[in-house]
């Protein structure tokens, strides 16, 4: 199996498998007619699959069959109920499950899945819909190295693969897949700000959006740890230094870190 005759399949279909399979064909990893797709709604299926040029199948036992990884995106009370038609025949080394659903582990597909079924589990985030995405991944699974090698290899061009041990999969999911509506709401706050004082809306929120993507860009090619960053345009007594500290006067971070406490339940 490799990226380039691979064919992916998805048992769920909903925002975020739509948001996988986009970035996949628009990053060219995969054509679209390599990529199945089934949820209970058969009609909204089609019409989403085809889209992207996907084939659309009313039944999970379809997807199955033709695909060599199968991505199990549906809630997580209904992944019992969609997996339990199909357990023998994701079974067996002709295929791979890769589950994008939050709280399901490893462990806990075991009780589920048969023996000799091969399963990781990610949560990913939306900008994996431009390849930009995330996917937090759980550090036990039980991919063969060739079919690790290639889950790296499709899903690597549009996600950060970023391992961790099943014990942090909550807060690492909440930073990827929460903070992109900080983020946001970050954004439209400096957009709002630009505004108020006579930029149009439109530079302010290109500058916001291009300055997130950049910052991160730069952290990611050189690994500076952050507070160096913010240092290194923060001269003594210049612009930059006086709006840091009206954000520490007003509390930035630890709002931040309070917004991240309350989703995990602190």
């Amino acid at each position: 199996m490799t990226k380039e005759n691979v064919t992916i399949g998805f048992i769920g279909f909903g925002a975020m498998g739509q948001a996988i399979a986009q970035g996949l064909v628009d990053a060219g990893v995969v054509d679209g007619a390599h990529i199945i797709a089934t949820t209970p709604h058969f009609d909204r299926v089609q019409a989403s699959a085809g889209r992207i040029g996907a084939k659309a199948v009313p039944s999970a036992a379809e997807v199955v069959e033709a695909a060599d990884i199968v991505v199990v995106a549906v809630k997580p009370d209904q992944v019992e109920d969609a997996l339990r038609p199909v357990l023998d025949e994701l079974a067996g080394p002709d295929r791979f499950v890769l589950s994008i659903v939050g709280g399901c582990t490893h462990a806990w597909y075991e009780d589920l899945l048969q023996a000799g079924t091969h399963l990781i589990c990610s949560v990913p985030n939306t900008p994996i819909a431009v390849g930009r995405g995330i996917l937090v991944t759980e550090n036990d699974h039980s991919l063969t190295p060739g079919q690790y090698r290639t889950f790296k290899s499709v899903f690597g061009p549009v996600a950060l693969i970023e391992e961790v041990p099943a014990a942090q999969l909550g807060i690492a999911t909440t930073v990827a897949g929460c903070a992109p509506a900080f983020t946001a709401m970050y954004m439209e706050a400096l957009a709002d700000a630009g505004v108020k004082h006579g930029l149009s809306r439109l530079s302010s929120y290109r500058l916001a959006a291009q300055m997130v993507e950049g910052t991160g860009a730069l952290y990611l090619a050189t690994g500076t740890n952050p507070g160096a960053m913010k240092d290194q345009v923060t001269s003594p007594g210049g612009s930059t230094i006086k709006g840091v500290a009206a954000l520490e006067k007003d509390g930035f971070r630890g709002a931040v870190i309070d917004a991240v406490d309350a989703i995990e339940g602190e």
